[in-house]
């Protein structure tokens, strides 16, 4: 027959408390008081290891050499872990449920549940021994022999921090810390017991005296919200404060002047205090309950209660939600207890139940909502079912009812109960999961290698499972000793059908345990190059590396790995690897083009080279050769050039013309010598040019007759140097000395630009007659373009002069002229 709901249940004052039995411990004889026990909040694991402090018999086949024990919260052994040195001073948990070992020569080691370890060291502070330590979730803060404080705040990247000095010379009478998370200055707090007062430790730059009175404290505790915290005094008084000491919230005599050997906090409205054989609850407004134990127990402080581990039994105390004792208290009226009435009644057929439903109407909605959540509460699956059966009732008489609330229960329920098994271990509360989070949850399974039940959860919760797939196959990598191939096989069919999947973490575990050919077997299903491509690069498969990276088309991860071969390789090794790849080649052609060092243009020229391109090698050492800022260093590449280009008969234009460059720097060193002139680095129209205006008009024109410089090309520079000159008797003799290839509008043009319309008006007869009137007009000679316009009959100009002559009389000539073409059509 099942056992009513308040079966368990006391009360102290105005409220109701619940001792229930989650398990009976697997274990068998584990006597508690012989060991050093740290257990894992949030129904986590349990850890054991023989306490040096205390005489132990030998049990027969216990082995001598010391041990860690991990049990899960059932008491079924999840590993043993050995080791051979060092005194262990503390244990605990962190959030990621791996166990903290601080040993007093200042090693801290960190084991998974599997029992593999990591270490690190808190430093030199340590050389005084560590004699005792505080661990919270993500750090912990140690006591050294000198009583100074050691921390560490974050276990991925372990960095000791020698606390303030509290400047005490014998160690406190007891100590507890506040994590940083719940402390104003995101500090963590030291709370340190000493002679009637106690002094906190914020950080690493204040020592602040409470200057209290009541001490000193034998034992103290903070609540799981940092908000309290509980004292037991030297003279058996138990006093509840705020952490900040502004409020003294409660005060009970025990009337036992012996210390408990454990002081926790049930929630963070009642106080636990465990003596041998006795556990002792105080409630906040000073009610109490004794509860009697004949073994050895200890304490798991909780969000919202107290887990009792005993040699025989998990219990967990705790105070009834308010929703639970709503439901469940005798008499009680509230609309959920008269739902849950009217489900009793409607199964046995009594017409009350349509009374209770009736009267409840208008609060119907938060009836049902109250049902659901007490669900949530319970442990027993029959009050589970009761419970939600009630709320589905009522929901049947709601005319708009939202469903998700009633699913989502049903889906949390389904996962807590398949956790809470004994079997698995975990005996997480409803509240306990919602500041847990499923991800968590399902972490934690993994690490406890529970892959079914954890797929089989995100399956439900509709979770991807690549993380724990992932995990599996690590694990199978690590511990499976059948050959490559198999493993490979077995991981891919297990992984098939999940697309997208990333295997490079499990092909860098293959990696470091030494099994290179499987990872890159493995890496070949690696869907993202971006994963696929760094670890092979890491595992040096370099060519691998390059053609996968080739294969994805992404160009930077061509580049990320061209660029880490160019640096780990000789260049000629560098080229054996990319030199067949030319999507490679090009792409490290085009960076060396960008680049200007040394290193980069040596590496184009043995890739042109290894290639047999020798037209881009021969651009390439032209290139070279501009580069350079003397005559006899660029010379010699210019003419290693002009061989690469003599090889291809295709290339016979580019072979002359760096033959003529070449020549025009040998003549320009000898003009520089001549003339003391800069004249390197110009063409040769430039360098004519600048010999007619330093007037070494012979000298242009042997420079001219050497490189074939075209008629015409010569005419207009020399032109233009005259005028820049101001060598009109040059440029007339330019004129005269024969015919103009270039014409002689030029001349006028030129003239024009220089403002010497005089020197310009010699010229324009010499142009073509359609052109004498416009070039007149230009020089602001209208009466001349007046009539070379009325020669040619062109009206339109003659009409443009007209507006444009300033001189009336002139003006009066166009005019007759105007008339008469004008008659004259």
């Amino acid at each position: 027959m099942t056992k009513t709901p308040t079966a368990d249940w006391f009360q102290l004052q105005d409220r109701f408390y619940r001792k229930q039995e989650i398990y009976t411990m697997l274990w068998d004889g584990v006597d508690l008081s012989k060991f050093m026990v740290a257990v894992a909040p949030f129904g986590g694991p349990i850890a054991l290891v023989r306490d040096d402090r205390k005489v132990l018999l030998l049990q027969k086949q216990q082995p001598i050499k010391p041990s860690i024990y991990l049990y899960t919260s059932s008491g079924k052994l999840l590993e043993t872990i050995q080791w051979d040195k060092g005194r262990i001073v503390g244990m605990g948990w962190t959030e990621a449920e791996q166990l903290l070992c601080v040993f007093d020569d200042g090693i801290v080691r960190m084991y998974n549940i599997l029992g593999e370890s990591t270490q690190f060291s808190l430093g030199k502070v340590a050389k005084d021994r560590i004699i005792d330590v505080q661990i919270w979730g993500t750090g912990l803060v140690a006591l050294t022999g000198n009583f100074q404080l050691v921390s560490v705040t974050n276990f991925d990247e372990p960095t000791p921090i020698l606390l303030a000095d509290p400047e005490i010379h014998e160690p406190p009478h007891s100590w507890a810390i506040i994590p940083p998370k719940y402390t104003l200055s995101r500090h963590v707090e030291v709370l340190l017991a000493v002679n009637s007062t106690i002094l906190v430790v914020d950080g690493t730059v204040e020592v602040r005296d409470e200057r209290l009175q009541q001490g000193p404290f034998a034992r103290m505790a903070v609540s799981p919200n940092g908000k309290f915290l509980a004292l037991f005094t030297s003279e058996g008084k138990l006093w509840v404060v705020s952490t900040d000491f502004q409020k003294s919230l409660s005060e009970f005599e025990t009337k036992s002047m012996i210390p408990p050997l454990q002081l926790a906090w049930c929630g963070t409205d009642s106080v636990i205090l465990y003596w041998e054989k006795i556990v002792l609850m105080v409630g906040p407004f000073g009610g109490w309950i004794k509860y009697t134990y004949d073994d050895a127990i200890h304490l798991v402080p909780e969000i919202d209660g107290v887990r009792v581990i005993s040699s025989e039994k998990c219990e967990f105390l705790q105070k009834v939600p308010d929703v639970t004792e709503n439901i469940f208290k005798i008499g009680s009226t509230t609309p959920a207890a008269m739902l849950y009435d009217a489900l009793d009644s409607f199964e046995k057929r009594l017409s009350k139940a349509d009374e209770n439903i009736r009267s409840i109407r208008l609060e119907l909605s938060d009836a049902v909502e109250a049902c659901i959540e007490a669900a949530g509460h319970e442990f027993s699956h029959v009050y589970q079912r009761l419970l939600l059966k009630a709320a589905s009732f009522g929901k049947s008489f709601l005319e708009i009812n939202n469903a998700d609330s009633f699913v989502e229960m049903c889906r949390i329920l389904r996962v807590l109960n398949a956790v809470r098994y004994y079997e698995i271990g975990i005996p997480l509360t409803y509240e306990q999961y919602q500041q847990l989070s499923p991800d968590t949850l399902i972490d934690r399974l993994i690490c406890r290698h529970q892959y079914l039940l954890a797929i089989r959860i995100c399956e439900y919760l509709k979770v991807r499972t690549d993380r724990i797939l992932i995990h599996w196959a690590c694990s199978k990598i690590k511990k499976s000793s059948e050959d490559e191939d198999t493993i490979c096989r077995m991981v891919v069919e297990k992984l098939a059908n999940k697309p997208g999947l990333s295997y490079s973490e499990i092909a860098m575990t293959a990696h470091k345990v030494g099994r290179s050919k499987l990872a890159t077997m493995l890496l070949d299903y690696e869907p993202r190059a971006g994963d696929q491509v760094p670890l092979l690069m890491s595992m040096e498969q370099d060519e691998l590396a390059l053609n996968k990276a080739i294969e994805s088309g992404d160009t930077d991860l061509v580049y990320y790995v061209l660029l880490h071969l160019k640096r780990k390789l000789n260049p000629q090794e560098f080229m054996r690897v990319i030199i067949k790849k030319p999507l490679a080649v090009s792409l490290l052609e085009s960076y060396c083009k960008q680049q200007i060092t040394e290193s980069d243009t040596q590496l184009l020229t043995d890739l042109y080279y290894m290639d047999d391109r020798r037209v881009d090698n021969a651009n390439l050492t032209l290139i070279k050769s501009f580069q350079l800022k003397t005559n006899a260093e660029r010379i010699p590449l210019m003419k290693e050039a002009i061989k690469l280009y003599q090889e291809s008969k295709e290339h016979s234009f580019e072979a002359k013309a760096v033959e003529d460059a070449v020549r025009l720097l040998q003549v320009q060193a000898q003009l520089e010598k001549d003339y003391a002139q800069a004249f390197t680095g110009q063409s040769i129209s430039s360098t004519v040019y600048k010999l007619i205006t330093i007037n070494q008009s012979s000298r242009a024109s042997k420079v001219r007759s050497e490189f074939k410089m075209p008629d015409k090309r010569f005419w207009w520079i020399k032109l233009r140097a005259l005028v820049e000159i101001r060598d009109w008797e040059g440029v007339a003799a330019l004129a005269k000395s024969k015919k103009s290839p270039i014409g002689y509008e030029p001349f006028v043009e030129e003239c024009v630009k220089a403002r010497q319309f005089t020197e310009a008006g010699k010229y324009i007869l010499k142009c073509d007659a359609h052109l004498r009137a416009g070039l007149f007009l230009k020089i602001e000679a209208y009466l001349e373009a007046g009539e070379q316009a009325f020669m040619q009959k062109d009206l339109d100009m003659l009409q443009d002069i007209r507006r444009k002559c300033p001189n009336v009389v002139i003006q009066g000539k166009i005019d007759d002229y105007i008339a008469t073409l004008a008659s004259s059509r």
